[in-house]
């Protein structure tokens, strides 16, 4: 069975995992990411990420897939967001944030919809996030896929989602991780010559944490990127920094630091929310260690 068709299954990570992991939904958008695999570099998912548990998301819209997401129901968060990074058309869109119907029903429209005129009935809330989830919660809506990052305005409209949501602090999302998401959009634009495929995830608390009691909350940001294509005269500050690239954010200024040091000297508004450069390899030591899984995010290292 290649790894195209199917996410690797491992069953000692699987039985340390079981605690964080629901039910497999197999709805008719993708049970194996077959229908979006271009949304990976080499058309690979990452490999070594129980199967049991989660369900792969082909984010549709308009009768185009735009990303890809890998979605928990029971936690009613994406782990991940996979997608080809673009220079943006025009500025962020207004526009109403969607939900998949085929995580309550299997047999629904493909398409995302929007919530705007439906409201959402108990399947829906039951198998998904929906707004009232994040009323008061004190948490924004952080994208994984955001839509600086896309294109045109069909593909940033697709960003807005709940299946590409996480409940971030307002502090991290117009902050530090704010920043960081400029910075990997300078990257493209200045030295990769190809395509950027980009992996943005969440990591959860040890002992879980939930908004309504329903959504997880990620105890960290993070994310990945992967240019096999890139400028030969790269300036000597750069050279780390391709073809890949990684870093994980602070969610919680209360967390320790043994992941992601605390700056005391920036302003209060942002202390604590501090985000950490590092290589591929590094992050995927820590997501590693957090999941109990080996986790590789690019085929071959993306080399």
């Amino acid at each position: 069975m290649s790894q195209r068709k199917m996410l690797q299954f491992s069953t000692g990570a699987l039985l340390l995992l079981l605690p964080w992991f629901g039910g497999l939904v197999l709805g008719e958008i993708s049970d194996d990411f077959s229908q979006c695999l271009d949304f990976f570099y080499n058309e690979t998912p990452p490999n070594g990420i129980p199967a049991a548990g989660y369900q792969p998301i082909c984010q549709r819209y308009k009768n185009r897939y735009h990303f890809a997401s890998l979605y928990n129901r029971q936690h009613r968060a994406p782990l991940y967001s996979a997608y080809i990074l673009s220079t943006a058309d025009g500025k962020r869109p207004n526009n109403t944030w969607k939900y998949e119907p085929q995580l309550a029903f299997s047999r629904a429209s493909p398409e995302m919809r929007s919530f705007y005129g439906n409201p959402p009935d108990q399947n829906v809330i039951e198998s998904q996030a929906v707004l009232q989830d994040y009323k008061n919660s004190g948490y924004t809506k952080g994208h994984l896929n955001p839509s600086m990052h896309q294109k045109t305005m069909e593909d940033r409209e697709a960003t807005f989602t709940l299946t590409n949501i996480v409940p971030q602090r307002a502090g991290s999302n117009a902050g530090p991780w704010n920043g960081l998401e400029k910075e990997v959009l300078g990257k493209f634009k200045a030295y990769c010559n190809g395509s950027m495929y980009v992996i943005t995830g969440a990591l959860p608390y040890v002992t879980e944490r939930r908004i309504n009691n329903r959504v997880s909350v990620p105890e960290y940001m993070w994310s990945a990127y992967c240019c096999p294509s890139y400028s030969s005269s790269l300036p000597k500050s750069m050279k780390n920094f391709f073809p890949t690239y990684a870093a994980v954010g602070r969610n919680d200024p209360n967390s320790g630091e043994e992941i992601v040091p605390v700056n005391v000297k920036v302003k209060a508004s942002v202390r604590g929310y501090d985000v950490r450069r590092m290589s591929l390899e590094t992050l995927e030591g820590i997501l590693a260690q957090r999941l109990g899984i080996r986790i590789s995010l690019f085929h071959g290292q993306c080399q």
